[in-house]
């Protein structure tokens, strides 16, 4: 029996406002059950494709395994190439898959020791032009590696997102490295690091290319990103 001040109405759960709809999952998986496909490098503003469907990019620094979640997220191994060269890709690679409109964007890594400082200026200013001048361009992931937590240069990122009133959500990768309790403890961590962050989406995903933990969910979060409600046959 409730107690005389708890009335049933109120001792039913509110739904949690933050909860990923059950329909995007749903969706996710669909949508990436189909084969995606490499699209093409864009070394410089003038090469990118039209700005004609919604664009979700992923930043990270080098070696957060950028490449890795986004082989295991379209479950195509080798469709974004890794490298054991931290910092070697310093260009846009656009993925998409026939018939749906929307692009997945692999952004160059950044954060690579020894750079020449010519090499980092060009990035940032590169990267800077992109997020500003790509109306198109619905949300950042933002990988942080979970084994590390939010570093230096993902601080300096997070400040050119807001900077640029670019919508991102916090990822952490290779989960797997780590025991549950840590999982959690970086998890409640990032969060509140996040959010004080103007321009971060209220979730944090949490995943590990390894182990697959986490992909239902970043697969829904591209849905509700690109604002997707159904896919062409």
């Amino acid at each position: 029996m409730l107690p005389p001040t708890v009335s049933p109405a109120d001792a039913i759960s509110e739904p949690d406002p933050l909860a990923l709809p059950a329909e995007a999952v749903e969706l996710g998986e669909a949508l990436f059950a189909r084969p995606w496909e490499f699209l093409k490098t864009v070394p410089s503003l003038e090469w990118l494709p039209d700005a004609d469907r919604p664009e979700i990019a992923f930043a990270g620094r080098s070696n957060v395994g950028k490449s890795s979640l986004i082989n295991a997220l379209t479950r195509r191994q080798g469709l974004a190439r890794t490298s054991n060269t931290p910092g070697r890709t310093q260009d846009l690679n656009f993925f998409l898959v026939p018939q749906v409109p929307l692009f997945l964007v692999d952004m160059p890594g950044y954060g690579f020791a020894d750079a020449p400082k010519a090499k980092v200026d060009a990035w940032t200013k590169f990267v800077k032009e992109y997020l500003r001048g790509r109306r198109t361009l619905k949300r950042v992931f933002l990988l942080i590696d979970s084994r590390h937590g939010i570093k230096a240069p993902d601080r300096e990122i997070i400040a050119l997102l807001n900077e640029c009133a670019v919508s991102f959500l916090g990822v952490l990768t290779k989960l797997d490295k780590l025991n549950a309790y840590d999982q959690a403890k970086v998890i409640a961590s990032v969060t509140e690091v996040l959010r004080t962050e103007p321009a971060a989406f209220p979730r944090v995903g949490a995943t590990s290319s390894e182990t697959r933990q986490g992909l239902p969910e970043l697969r829904a979060e591209v849905i509700v990103a690109a604002e997707i409600t159904t896919l062409p046959f």
